[in-house]
């Protein structure tokens, strides 16, 4: 077994990482992927030659550079079982909580809630992706990734007409105290979620983009708490609507970041 070091100068964050990933995937002899973003390295663990692997680096115009190849103890065997289970446990929490937030946002008509029900969706659908490509074709992985991606831009920009009927016409008052309990509660399940990836302590891409995206979830849970605060001492649902236009633009951008995986 090899092991094939290569500097990637424009690799600095997980969607050039994400982009290395898809690409290499079409070498089915490629066992496992390395990144260090720091140093803007990518190690592969392959069987055949690098020749291939060094072409098709080439071709994403990343700035790749073959730094030196070696061999690889095959004992020394990555964490994908314990990856598999962790990225099932998030994925079961976040569409959980992605039904839960969406109820009682209608309920207590809370577009904060609303739109936050819709980014853990779009957490679910990049760790159902990462899932469902294990067994996948590469074909099967990026046209279950477009779909996924033009799926949240639907329903964020169906959010956003929703906001703006809002805003021009006179609408009962969320619920506030539904808006901070439920977000207190996604809160912690998020602050789970982070725990148990922050445990597997991989190098992965698709790993530290979790992190991140679960990271970005904790920070809205808070601001859907600090609107439902606001709008109980402003006596305003404008806290509320503002939130929620915020996190349907992070969801349309995480949706983007999903289209360019599916290229």
């Amino acid at each position: 077994m090899k092991k094939t070091i290569f500097h990637v100068a424009k690799m600095d964050c997980p969607t050039e990482a994400s982009m290395v990933r898809i690409k290499l995937e079409e070498v089915i002899t490629i066992r496992k992927l390395e990144f260090d973003f720091q140093n803007r390295m990518l190690t592969v663990f392959h069987e055949a030659d690098d020749e291939l692997i060094e072409k098709l680096l080439e071709e994403l115009k990343l700035g790749s550079v073959k730094k030196e190849t070696g061999f690889w103890d095959q004992s020394d065997i990555s964490e994908e079982s314990t990856q598999r289970k962790t990225l099932w446990i998030v994925l079961i929490i976040n569409f959980s909580f992605f039904v839960i937030e969406l109820t009682t946002g209608l309920i207590s008509k809370s577009m904060g809630l609303v739109a936050d029900s819709l980014d853990m969706l779009a957490d679910a659908f990049v760790y159902a992706i990462s899932l469902y490509a294990v067994g996948g074709t590469m074909v099967r992985k990026k046209k279950v990734a477009r779909m996924a991606g033009y799926f949240q831009i639907f329903l964020a920009l169906i959010g956003f007409m929703e906001i703006l009927r809002r805003f021009i016409s006179a609408e009962k008052m969320p619920d506030f105290s539904i808006m901070i309990i439920v977000s207190s509660f996604a809160l912690i399940a998020n602050a789970i979620c982070l725990y148990l990836l922050y445990r597997v302590r991989s190098k992965e891409a698709h790993m530290k983009a979790s992190m991140i995206f679960t990271s970005n979830d904790i920070a809205i849970n808070l601001g859907v708490i600090i609107a439902g605060l606001m709008v109980f001492w402003l006596d305003s649902g404008i806290p509320d609507l503002v939130v929620g236009s915020i996190v349907f633009f992070i969801v349309i951008r995480g949706a983007i970041h999903i289209l360019r995986l599916g290229k």
